[in-house]
Formats: C-alpha cells, sequence, structure tokens
C-alpha cells in the first residue's frame, strides 16, 4: 500500500514537472525590436498603472522579478535605486513586475528606499504577455529586464536569474550604447 501512494505521489509530480516545462515553453518571448504590448496594473501605493500613457513619451527599463524581500530581488531592487539617477538623467523610467501584491510592494518600497515604480502582476498576467518564463520547472519566475525606447519598442533584454545585480549594469551599457548611435 505505502509502495502505491508513493510510486503514485512520484507520477503527478512527474506530470506537474512536465506541464510546467511544457507550458513554459509554449510562451513566446518578447525580443529586441518587438513592441511592448498595452497593459495596466496596481502600483504600490494602489494606484492604476497604465504604460500606454509613457509610451511615446519616455524610455523604460522594465525588469520582472521573483519576489519581494528575498535576498536576489532586494540586491536587484537595491542596484537599481543605487543606480536610479543614471535612469532619471536620461528621462528613463524604471519599472519593477513581480506577482507580489500592492501590500507587498508598498512595504518592499518603504523597506529598502525604493525611488521607482513597482507593479502588482498578481495573476502574471503581464508575465505571460511579455512570454517572461520561469525557471527551475516553472518553480521560480524568470528574471528579465528590458529597456524599451520611447516609441514603446524593445532595444535590449537581459536575462538572467542568477546575476541580479549585473542586470542594471547590462541596462545602463545598453542605454549608453542607444545614446551614442
Amino acid at each position: 500500500m505505502m509502495k502505491k501512494a508513493a510510486y503514485f505521489i512520484l507520477v503527478l509530480v512527474l506530470i506537474s514537472i512536465l506541464f510546467s516545462v511544457f507550458r513554459s515553453s509554449a510562451q513566446n518571448p518578447l525580443k529586441v525590436g518587438d513592441k511592448i504590448p498595452s497593459f495596466q496594473l496596481k502600483d504600490q501605493s494602489g494606484d492604476n498603472f497604465d504604460i500606454d500613457q509613457y509610451i511615446g513619451n519616455t524610455a523604460m527599463v522594465i525588469y520582472f522579478y521573483p519576489k519581494d524581500d528575498t535576498p536576489g530581488c532586494t540586491k536587484e531592487a537595491c542596484s537599481f535605486r543605487d543606480a536610479y539617477e543614471a535612469f532619471t538623467d536620461k528621462n528613463i523610467k524604471v519599472i519593477g513586475i513581480s506577482s507580489d501584491d500592492v501590500e507587498s510592494h508598498k512595504n518592499f518600497a518603504a523597506k529598502y528606499n525604493l525611488p521607482f515604480t513597482l507593479l502588482a502582476d498578481t495573476e502574471s498576467e503581464v508575465r505571460g504577455l511579455f512570454g517572461v518564463r520561469d525557471n527551475a520547472f516553472g518553480l521560480i519566475p524568470g528574471r528579465v529586464t528590458y529597456v524599451i525606447d520611447k516609441k514603446g519598442e524593445i532595444i535590449f533584454m537581459y536575462d538572467s536569474q542568477l546575476k541580479a545585480a549585473k542586470h542594471i549594469e547590462e541596462s545602463i551599457k545598453a542605454i549608453d550604447a542607444a545614446i551614442k548611435e
């Protein structure tokens, strides 16, 4: 009886892993040259944020991260905070997106003095629109950063789950290269 239960659980785990792998690979990630989709989410203050209000007016850095107040995500957010002027001096809006709710974002922003917008994608709809894939068999949401020009077109993308702080460095390099062109 115990062997049957263990076997059944193992089969369920394998099926869920396979499902998450195929579900992840079915997404079509946005890439350099693509226009970003329209979306609306709540920010850390509970206000509605409509991306269409920014397209045509300002360039943006949109970064997707797994979870508020975890070591890698805190390092990434604080790195964006520390380099914030490097973005705002070039009229670039920084936006962080995770599936955490408004209250979590509010606490995270207050705890670490984050001066930029955090958006609550609680249903991972915007993550899906961008095609940001999960990692580790679908258990950990992906970490991807997009640099977007004023027209809403992606000019740079950086995807690395483990090199959280490097997202900022690579984004600044891409922005500086685009400005020189």
